[in-house]
């Protein structure tokens, strides 16, 4: 194996841990929202608050650290495809950590110290608005590193700004279910 090859595959590793993690806790959050699931719901949104910063934000940290050595020694950073996905991952990145990560703490210490309350399970919906934002932007990602387009790839670039367009409009409706606590026994 070559170092091209390896290097490669880390970056792939830790795109996989990173997205697919992520996708399957916003995934069962919304299920649970769905539902109207409140446990379920709390249940998520506590494993993302411990997974962000524990395994996303590091995982993230390593797609772009081997994404970055992957330009630097073979593929370069002009081609239309490699700007797409860095600024992709500033998007995800920015949302992560701007968003995410301040509302899970927030939420985690609502919950300390007033319980699961109507407010806490409010920034839980917020964090899924904003999945779906973060979510449609890692799909446009992955979809950028599989296809690579070039200018000239109107079809495709048009595809991916219909998916940004698609979860934006997902977010915007999103979260009108209220969600209230059960009562205590």
């Amino acid at each position: 194996m070559d170092w091209y090859s390896l290097v490669k595959f880390l970056h792939v590793v830790a795109a996989v841990v990173w997205v697919g993690g992520g996708f399957a806790l916003a995934l069962l959050a919304l299920r649970a929202e769905r539902a109207s699931n409140v446990e379920a719901m709390l249940l998520a949104m506590r494993a993302t608050g411990e997974l962000g910063n524990r395994l996303f934000a590091p995982m993230s940290l390593l797609t772009l650290a081997f994404g970055l050595v992957l330009c630097w020694f073979w593929v370069g950073f002009s081609d239309l495809w490699v700007l797409i996905g860095l600024g992709g991952y500033f998007t995800t990145f920015t949302i992560g950590m701007t968003v995410f990560a301040p509302t899970a703490a927030k939420m985690a210490a609502l919950i300390a110290q007033e319980g699961m309350t109507p407010r806490a399970l409010a920034l839980g919906q917020r964090m899924l608005r904003f999945a779906r934002i973060d979510y449609s932007v890692m799909l446009v990602i992955v979809a950028d590193m599989v296809l690579k387009p070039t200018a000239k790839d109107l079809g495709i670039l048009l595809g991916m700004a219909a998916v940004l367009a698609a979860g934006t409009a997902l977010a915007a409706t999103a979260g009108t279910r209220s969600l209230t606590p059960a009562p205590a026994a």
